[in-house]
C-alpha cells in the first residue's frame, strides 16, 4: 500500500470571503463548496477533483504564520501549470494582484512564486517533460527567463510528461 498523490490543502486564513476572490479572481479556482462565514472548498481548474483547497476563517484577529521564522511549519504549496504560456498568463495575474514575489528557473522546473491575502506562499510551476531533460540543464536557482524558456521548450508544451503526468495518458 502507497501514497498516490496529495489530494487536497487546508489553509486557515483570516477572511475566508477574500481568500476565495483572489484564488478564484487570480489564480481560476472555482468554488465547489462553502460554508458562509467559516469556510471554502476550491477546486483548480483543471482538476477532476473533489476539491484541491480548503480555506478555513479564524478571523481578523489571527496573527501572520511564523513558519520559518522562528517555527516550524509548511512553506509553501506547488500548483502546477500544464504549459509555459499558462506561466505567462498568472505572471500578469499576479503581478497586476500584487501577488507576485519572485521567478526562479530551477533547471527542470520553471516557477512563481506569490502570496496570497494572509502572506501563506504558494508556487506556480511548470516541469519540463521527461523527454525534453537533457545533460545541460543546470539544476539550482536562477532568475527565470520566461520568454528565453518558450524559445527553448515552446510556448505549448506540454509539461510534466513522464514525470507527474504519466506517459500514456490522454490528457
Amino acid at each position: 500500500m502507497a501514497i498516490h498523490r496529495l489530494n487536497h490543502a487546508v489553509l486557515f486564513i483570516r477572511d475566508v470571503a477574500a481568500s476565495v476572490q483572489f484564488y478564484t479572481d487570480v489564480l481560476g479556482f472555482t468554488v465547489a463548496q462553502t460554508i458562509p462565514g467559516q469556510a471554502a472548498f476550491l477546486r483548480a481548474p483543471e482538476s477532476t477533483n473533489d476539491h484541491d483547497l480548503g480555506l478555513f476563517q479564524v478571523g481578523a484577529q489571527a496573527t501572520g504564520s511564523a513558519a520559518g521564522r522562528g517555527s516550524v511549519g509548511l512553506y509553501h504549496l506547488a500548483w502546477e501549470v500544464q504549459t509555459l504560456a499558462d506561466l505567462e498568463v498568472l505572471r500578469g495575474e499576479l503581478a497586476e494582484a500584487g501577488a507576485l514575489t519572485g521567478m526562479s528557473d530551477h533547471g527542470s522546473t520553471k516557477s512563481l512564486y506569490g502570496k496570497d491575502p494572509d502572506g501563506l506562499e504558494f508556487e506556480i510551476v511548470w516541469l519540463v517533460p521527461a523527454h525534453l531533460l537533457t545533460d545541460d540543464i543546470e539544476f539550482g536557482t536562477r532568475p527565470l527567463d520566461l520568454v528565453r524558456e518558450m524559445a527553448r521548450y515552446g510556448r505549448d508544451t506540454r509539461g510534466g510528461l513522464g514525470i507527474s503526468v504519466p506517459l500514456g495518458v490522454t490528457v
